[in-house]
């Protein structure tokens, strides 16, 4: 079965997916499982889709949040936010998956990228600096595909807090509910993040010829 944002929730709340029919958290048409799930249930799939880097396993992933989600409903207090409240089980459904991978300490290529990374680049590529962003007419070059491409060369968790809060457009309040840590940590992640995502985004620019690298380059 092919997953595709809005367009499938029907099919994804089917008997298919194995999730049992709807239970309502509490009397009352508006607050059952397959409503609150529909209206966020595109943003599941980008997640998990950037998540896991796999069509497939984005689909298995969000319906096995889905299933979990739906048995723990009755927990759900109804008024409050669904979409953070069913992201944090999908992002413990995704680090159970990533518990037997025993992952490794890597070392990111991107990890010593400076302050102003874009500005200085640009400046020895000849990319245009005029006006104060050059970071941003770079990413109005890239566009999202770019963008969500340079993303996913992060490490895994300043990744996974930059696509929570550059593509899906959470608040650093949802993203600590998500991922069940102090707002402090999200604010911290999302500082070196950005850091490196700046160096990646260049990355990605000089790869696709969007910029031109320097003759000299010795911070490949």
């Amino acid at each position: 079965m092919k997953l595709n944002h809005g367009s499938q929730v029907a099919e994804l709340s089917a008997a298919g997916t194995g999730i049992p029919p709807a239970v309502p958290a509490a009397p009352g048409p508006t607050e059952t499982f397959e409503s609150l799930f529909a209206g966020c249930v595109g943003t599941a799939y980008g997640v998990a889709r950037r998540l896991t880097g796999s069509q497939a396993d984005a689909e298995d992933l969000v319906q096995d949040a889905a299933f979990l989600a739906h048995r723990a409903f009755a927990s759900f207090t109804p008024g409050t936010n669904f979409r953070a409240w069913f992201l944090k089980i999908l992002m413990n459904c995704y680090y159970s998956s990533r518990r037997r991978e025993r992952s490794r300490p890597v070392t990111s290529a991107l990890d010593d990228t400076p302050d102003l990374y874009i500005y200085s680049r640009s400046g020895e590529s000849g990319f245009p600096t005029q006006g104060p962003d050059p970071a941003a007419q770079l990413l109005d070059k890239l566009g999202t595909e770019r963008i969500v491409t340079a993303i996913n060369r992060l490490p895994e968790e300043y990744r996974i807090v930059s696509t929570l809060y550059f593509m899906e457009d959470l608040s650093y309040e949802e993203i600590a509910r998500v991922l069940q840590c102090p707002v402090g940590t999200v604010r911290s992640r999302l500082h070196r993040g950005r850091k490196m995502l700046q160096k990646a985004l260049w990355q990605v620019a000089e790869e696709d010829g969007i910029v031109r690298p320097p003759a000299s380059q010795d911070d490949a």
